[in-house]
């Protein structure tokens, strides 16, 4: 194929395209309460501004990335851009919340038609001597765009208005769409090939129940969705509808299958299609927790909260494209395991500083080690996946991995989500016990039963403000002992969360381990082929 562009330039159009799609699936939580008060919409209608996106993001992304193999990655990049901007104007112009809903479910597929053309395309562009600082890059943009979502949302909704969180990727989708027309080369090749339909069809409903599973969890208790079907039920169907389309993509190995099995019995690619979930994972329950412990502990804005963990991102773009290099020279296990263990590190740190009277300071050393690890590992997961993955293939493993690092940050967020909230449980009843000792003795009983009554500090605090109990209570003995309620309650329940994290980071850290050693196949190491990039030849 003879390039008209330097792939430096590809590299940089597509990361443009991607990073608008991955900090959707953050930017927005930031504007809640000012699209609620904008549409006047309830809670669970605005969750599903956030969740709606995300479900049909992660549900699509297997069959956009085969969309890609067999009618061209160009073709499907730039169409996803496409419905990305125009969805993205319409949800920067809805005016009550089910258009909000239904133009975000849009931005979600466009998002999904482009996100796994990007990792595709890099990986035929690039010569092998220079992929791994490219799929350095790749990994910053991925890993970065995501974290740094919540600052920058903070920032657009304190200085302009929620609807400048969407309108923003109007100019910057546009100008991604004219520079991929120009840039990203056309790497179509081959013999036409047809959609599996049924794969598709039986794909996309078994992962929309486990997706939408997931969600749904948290809000409903892990119990009752309508009548006798509950979250538990969803999931197992959802189960039970991937193993039948295991079954009937069995059968259709042989004539063009939605997921070629030949992916996944790639040794290292199904290895690091499991290995990957664990860093959205992390990365998710990172920033929930540290979001929580400076606003409701620390006292700080959510602007300033914002900025203070982006200082996460920022280190890790500094540092993710040596990462490639260090593939090349020290083995793409040993590069992964040293991330992985500075990720968890960090995020450790983290939990030991978290404290009621913190500051931004005493937590900045753990999200400069966070950033580093970050850099280090977002990276060597992809190179190595699509180590030995045919460019026929290509965008469909890409596809299959992004679903994978996706449904990570929804398990990631359920999880911390679910854990979090049965800690408070705890957290804010002992800690109400403490706090109470200030109160005069008739109200001191009444004070810690509205803290055990409810694992939410928000609700605990308006319903003091509210029960007829607190009637005459000393106004500022009452806020001082339920400001230190709310606040050593929050910190040991974000502390005891940060477990999480920590524990899935380190598990990830040991499953690089098992990293098999690559010897070089018989094809050229030409641009468009596969990627000739992991551990070096015979090295494990």
């Amino acid at each position: 194929m003879k390039k008209s562009h330097s792939p430096w330039l590809v590299l940089s159009v597509l990361c443009l395209g991607q990073a608008v799609a991955l900090m959707d699936t953050t930017v927005v939580n930031v504007a809640i309460p000012a699209m609620m008060h904008g549409l006047d919409a309830n809670l669970d209608q605005i969750l599903w501004v956030v969740n709606g996106y995300v479900l049909t993001y992660a549900v699509l992304l297997v069959t956009c990335g085969r969309l890609g193999d067999l009618y061209g990655q160009k073709a499907t990049f730039l169409a996803g851009l496409g419905v990305f901007t125009i969805s993205s104007a319409l949800c920067g112009l809805a005016q009550n919340p089910t258009q909000l809903i239904i133009a975000r479910l849009l931005q979600g597929i466009g998002g999904a038609m482009l996100t796994p053309q990007s990792l595709a395309v890099v990986s035929k562009v690039f010569p092998a001597e220079k992929r791994g600082a490219a799929l350095g890059i790749w990994g910053a943009f991925a890993g970065g765009a995501a974290a740094i979502g919540p600052s920058l949302g903070g920032l657009i909704v304190s200085s302009l208005d929620w609807r400048w969180v969407f309108f923003i990727n109007v100019p910057i989708g546009l100008a991604a769409i004219v520079l991929g027309a120009i840039v990203v080369p056309d790497l179509r090749g081959g013999p036409r090939r047809k959609l599996d339909l049924l794969g598709t069809t039986v794909l996309t409903a078994g992962l929309t129940l486990l997706v939408f599973g997931f969600i749904e969890g948290p809000p409903h208790q892990w119990g009752a969705l309508w009548g006798p079907i509950s979250v538990p039920v969803v999931l197992v169907l959802g189960v039970v509808v991937l193993a039948v389309f295991a079954v009937l993509e069995g059968r259709r190995q042989g004539r063009d299958p939605l997921v070629p099995f030949e992916i996944i019995r790639q040794r290292n690619f199904a290895l690091m299609a499991v290995v990957v979930v664990a860093l959205p994972c992390g990365l998710g329950a990172m920033l929930l927790l540290t979001t929580i412990h400076l606003q409701s502990a620390v006292g700080m804005s959510p602007v300033a909260a914002g900025l203070t963990i982006a200082v996460a991102p920022l280190v890790s773009t500094a540092f993710a494209p040596y990462a490639g290099r260090c593939i090349d020279r020290f083995g793409g296990k040993y590069v992964m395991f040293a991330g992985f263990a500075l990720f968890a590190v960090g995020i450790a740190y983290l939990a030991l500083a978290a404290q009621p009277d913190s500051t931004w300071l005493s937590m900045l050393p753990g999200l400069v080690v966070v950033g580093i690890g970050m850099g280090v590992v977002f990276s060597p997961p992809a190179a190595i996946a699509m180590h030995d993955i045919e460019p026929s293939m290509s965008g469909a493993a890409s596809g299959l991995f992004n679903m994978m690092r996706l449904c990570g940050s929804v398990l990631g967020g359920a999880l911390v989500g679910a854990l979090l909230q049965a800690r408070l449980a705890v957290s804010l009843a002992d800690a109400a016990q403490g706090a109470a000792g200030v109160l005069p003795a008739q109200y001191r009983q009444p004070f810690i039963d509205v803290f055990t009554a409810t694992a939410s500090p928000d609700l605990a605090a308006a319903r003091i403000e509210t029960t007829g109990a607190f009637a005459g209570a000393p106004r500022e003995l009452l806020d001082s002992a339920r400001g230190k309620a709310v606040r050593e309650g929050v910190t040991d329940a974000v502390r005891f969360s940060y477990l999480l994290p920590v524990g899935v980071l380190f598990a990830g850290a040991l499953g690089t381990l098992a990293v098999r050693g690559h010897t070089k196949r018989g094809r050229t190491a030409s641009p468009e082929s596969a990627p000739e990039l992991a551990d070096k030849p015979g090295r494990s």
